[in-house]
């Protein structure tokens, strides 16, 4: 009982102590400032007040091949979910904490996915179930035979598109996302195996991944090899405006095969893209712009980044 009290009685004398030294005449430092600043007055607008800038697109800078296959996305329920929970996560003050302290001490030797893999934090977010379905004109018990997810990370957004396939296959070159992915019981390919299983798929998933490898040229083509002809298809998500580097051990590079993209704003990016397409051996049959989002941290609800998405059918 005396062990109790005197545990309570230190307890409370240390949320005092914190409580005095979190006023912020005691913080010295900028980073602990911008910290206390940020606990005070949040820098992100809410999300229902911004959302409706995520989705727009001008469709009269669209080609005329493009524009009327353009599907326009919206704020859903799906996506509402995934924000309300990463602002949720977001306040765990304490979690958030160990977190950015762990962060700092792996990032020595440890790539940011990575990271995020060994502390199970950063889950991204590309569409929703019903935008999955709409993208590929599919109801939801449609149902198909194998899916590839090509740098699945920690498997979330697979497990928005696993529903519709009876086997699922992936891959990943971070270890601790291949931990997350098996535990998740997924197929995890090896990034030199999934051209040589000696069979086909019928979807490929190739998202946000184009601007983050070595050779994105030879991965269009490479997946175009190993796509069911007739019914196959690739769903491709990239991020615009159009920045490729490679992340190596925590270092950024530039990859060693150059995709050429061209145009000043979405648009004229995603007109661009169709034609890097075509050379591959692909036409869009449908496309939108949806938001990336990413789970935030102690200095933000949630991060966004534009998305373009685009269904490919193999020609």
């Amino acid at each position: 009982m005396k062990v109790f009290v005197g545990w309570v009685v230190t307890y409370v004398l240390c949320l005092a102590v914190v409580k005095k030294m979190w006023s912020s005449r005691y913080l010295r430092s900028h980073l602990t400032r911008s910290l206390y600043m940020n606990m005070l007055s949040p820098n992100q607008a809410p999300y229902w007040e911004v959302s409706h800038q995520w989705y727009l697109c001008d469709k009269e800078k669209l080609s005329e091949d493009l524009e009327p296959i353009f599907i326009q996305s919206f704020l859903d329920q799906g996506t509402q979910t995934f924000l309300n929970r990463s602002i949720e996560k977001s306040g765990w003050l304490s979690i958030q904490l160990y977190h950015s302290f762990m962060s700092s001490v792996f990032s020595m030797f440890m790539s940011r996915t990575s990271i995020n893999g060994l502390l199970g934090r950063g889950s991204m977010f590309v569409f929703s179930p019903e935008q999955f379905q709409r993208l590929l004109k599919i109801g939801p018990d449609w149902k198909s035979h194998r899916l590839l997810d090509l740098g699945a990370g920690d498997g979330e957004v697979t497990k928005v598109m696993s529903p519709h396939f009876e086997e699922i296959y992936v891959t990943e070159m971070s270890q601790t996302m291949i931990w997350q992915l098996q535990k998740k019981k997924y197929r995890v390919l090896h990034i030199e195996e999934w051209q040589r299983t000696g069979f086909q798929y019928d979807v490929i998933s190739c998202l946000n991944l184009l601007d983050r490898c070595h050779q994105p040229v030879t991965l269009l083509k490479e997946m175009r090899s190993v796509l069911e002809p007739t019914r196959g298809r690739v769903i491709l998500a990239l991020v615009l405006p159009f920045h490729p580097y490679v992340e190596n051990g925590g270092k950024w590079e530039k990859p060693s095969e150059i995709m050429e993209v061209n145009g000043s704003v979405w648009e004229e990016q995603v007109n661009s893209l169709a034609a890097v397409f075509q050379e591959a051996g692909f036409v869009v049959e449908a496309f939108t712009r949806l938001p990336y989002l990413c789970e935030g941290d102690m200095y933000n609800d949630y991060y966004v980044l534009d998305d373009a998405v685009f269904v490919l059918r193999p020609v």
